[in-house]
């Protein structure tokens, strides 16, 4: 009707046109019909809509059938649409190489266009509202595979984009001082947060240490890595040489005759338990992850170190308000130092919530730490459960759980992001009289 009509259209009748984008109760080809309409009378009129509503489209029909629209009428302008889309989850994990909106930018730009068009969506993205795209298209580059690709782009961009930018500037400054970058948005705001001058010392000293590494260690290290490769080259710099096999024999060897301990109602999906044991992890442990491994080991034999986190262990289990728990890190003297943090808020008996001022002193830590204690017979949930997964997936920190198996011992579990998980056997309270 609107399209025979002899006078000119209102603007309820413009507005019914650009509702066949995103109103529900339409069959596909009205749709098409009626955009493609649309775009002939006012072009500027269909970008602008579809700016907005492509990348809420949740219908996965609808969207391809728009993106392949899209790309049939080479509307480049809609290439932020396209990734803004493109950035956001797809339930049934189809791979990014088959989205439509991968397949539309393909269309448009030829091969490579799509991993281009993603880095210059970025360099875009300056305005404060531009947020969310900004952290779509850094994961996007990673879920592609770019990772090696985007240190190359982040370590060459232009002093003009790295000012222009609220990210590039220490995200640049990482990538030249150490070699690599974060992955994921809470890993942007660590990087940004030891860029801040009251860090410094600690990022002159961290990018002294990460220098020693070679270029391929550099490249695969990870923000969480960072404190660790410092804590290293002060406390035991014979490890920044040794291989990713000598470490792991060495933690292997120690680990030897220890007993295990493991939770038994880790809250995972059924058929999703991960295995606690050193071997069971081996391909996928990293140079990182050992070097780590290694530094709580050598921590936890210190005295000290167990005096401290057995007094903060009993505090924990007279308390049935909330879980305890704070950071691992070096003192100024380069000892090993256990840091208490009162939670967040208390919830219940079995959960801890980390302060902010524990992630603000946990940048430059080597672990955050939280315990299981509820009472002295805990091993049945010795080790990290699914919402402590969930922590280190987000956070992607390394992480430490103690739980008390008895009253004078203590189950350590290491674990961090993706599921690894590693049981580093058990701790006895100094002056038990065992040991």
């Amino acid at each position: 009707m609107l399209m025979h009509a002899p006078d000119p259209l209102q603007p309820d009748d413009l507005d019914a046109i650009q509702g066949l984008a995103y109103r529900p109760g339409y069959d596909q080809d009205t749709r098409i019909e009626g955009l493609a309409y649309l775009l002939r009378i006012d072009h500027d009129m269909l970008v602008t809509t579809l700016r907005r509503r492509l990348p809420r489209v949740t219908d996965h029909e609808w969207l391809r059938t728009l993106c392949e629209f899209v790309a049939d009428e080479e509307l480049v302008e809609l290439d932020e649409a396209l990734v803004s889309s493109w950035g956001r989850p797809w339930s049934g994990n189809l791979p990014d190489v088959e989205r439509p909106e991968y397949l539309a930018l393909l269309r448009l730009h030829g091969e490579g266009g799509p991993e281009a068009i993603v880095w210059k969506t970025f360099l875009a993205a300056t305005r404060p509202s531009q947020n969310g795209i900004r952290f779509r298209c850094w994961d996007l580059l990673h879920r592609l595979g770019q990772r090696d690709h985007l240190i190359e782009l982040v370590s060459a961009a232009s002093s003009a984009d790295q000012s222009a930018h609220p990210l590039l500037q220490p995200l640049h400054a990482a990538a030249v001082s150490f070699g690599t970058v974060p992955w994921n948005r809470e890993e942007v705001l660590w990087i940004h947060k030891l860029a801040e001058p009251e860090r410094e010392s600690f990022w002159t000293s961290a990018q002294v240490a990460t220098s020693a590494l070679s270029p391929a260690r550099r490249k695969a290290l990870e923000i969480r890595d960072i404190p660790v490769v410092d804590a290293v080259a002060k406390h035991r710099p014979q490890l920044l040489v040794a291989s990713k096999g000598q470490l792991y024999t060495q933690i292997d060897q120690k680990l030897s005759g220890q007993r295990h301990y493991r939770e038994q109602d880790s809250g995972f999906m059924p058929g999703k338990e991960i295995e606690h044991y050193l071997s069971s992890h081996r391909e996928r442990l990293t140079w990182g992850d050992l070097l780590a491994i290694s530094m709580a080991i050598d921590a936890l034999e210190m005295p000290q170190v167990r005096q401290h986190l057995f007094h903060f262990a009993d505090r924990d289990f007279v308390d049935e308000t909330t879980e305890y728990g704070g950071i691992l890190d070096l003192d100024e003297s380069g000892r090993f130092n256990v840091r208490e943090f009162p939670p967040r808020m208390r919830v219940h008996d079995r959960r801890f919530e980390a302060p902010q001022d524990m992630f603000d002193a946990g940048y430059t830590a080597l672990f955050h730490f939280h315990y299981h204690v509820q009472k002295h017979r805990n091993g049945t949930h010795a080790g990290p459960g699914s919402g402590d997964m969930a922590y280190a997936d987000n956070t992607r920190a390394n992480c430490l759980v103690f739980t008390f198996v008895n009253e004078n011992t203590l189950n350590v579990d290491f674990y961090r992001h993706d599921g690894v998980l590693v049981d580093l056997g058990v701790i006895l309270r100094p002056m038990s009289g065992q040991g």
